[in-house]
């Protein structure tokens, strides 16, 4: 299955409780019947896991197949878990020491590339590089630093926050390896990457968005 669209107790915000690349996903503790689906969807294994005491792992952390980066307030008995899929999948773990904790609204990557919030120093920009295994760059999109609540990008595709320029297009595009293309979500809401989980094998996105929405979130990530 390509595409599913579910709630987690009655929230469309997917991307808050979770995020995936092509090896695995993460999620907060969300329903089993939704963790069934994701992984049905996605064709990954699905582990259930917290960040600083808070199911929101979606905003709290970045990855690609190469490694994770998470907040300086994980805490130890998470960072146990997250050594099990640094083992597992052969990945880099990185702790980001800044005092702008929701790196998972901050970083759009994929395996490819990663686009990096203004907000990063360029020491946290050298920890991102070097956990990922690609070179990243600055952008702010449609004049905004959460880069990583207002996109969301696959290995395959990236889908922008509908009012991204053409000129930050150009630039995401040449970083992030991949076709770009704009739109929104949940019946209108431009936090794209608040709203779903994808990888190169299908996205799970939030219950409210619209037919033309989820058509257009295909055609981006090229799931069709």
């Amino acid at each position: 299955m390509k595409v599913a669209q579910l709630n987690f107790y009655g929230d469309h915000n997917l991307g808050l409780y979770g995020k995936a690349c092509d090896k695995f996903c993460i999620t907060g503790n969300i329903e089993e019947k939704n963790i069934n689906q994701i992984r049905k969807t996605l064709s990954v294994k699905c582990t259930t896991i917290t960040i600083s005491d808070t199911d929101f792992v979606g905003f709290l952390s970045a990855f690609n197949k190469n490694g994770i980066l998470l907040p300086r307030i994980v805490n130890s008995n998470e960072l146990k878990k997250f050594s099990i899929l640094e083992k597992e999948f052969g990945l880099n773990i990185g702790i980001i020491e800044s005092k702008f904790t929701a790196i998972g609204n901050l970083i759009l990557c994929n395996s490819k590339g990663a686009v990096i919030s203004s907000l990063f120093t360029n020491q946290d920009k050298k920890a991102i590089e070097e956990c990922l295994g690609v070179e990243s760059c600055s952008v702010d999109i449609a004049g905004m630093k959460t880069v990583g609540s207002i996109g969301i990008a696959t290995s395959k595709g990236c889908l922008l926050h509908r009012d991204a320029g053409e000129k930050e297009i150009e630039q995401i595009k040449d970083i992030l390896k991949v076709e770009i293309g704009v739109g929104t979500v949940n019946f209108g809401s431009p936090f794209i990457g608040s709203a779903l989980i994808a990888n190169s094998n299908g996205a799970v996105i939030g219950e409210s968005s619209s037919g033309p929405e989820i058509v257009r979130i295909q055609e981006a990530l090229n799931i069709l």
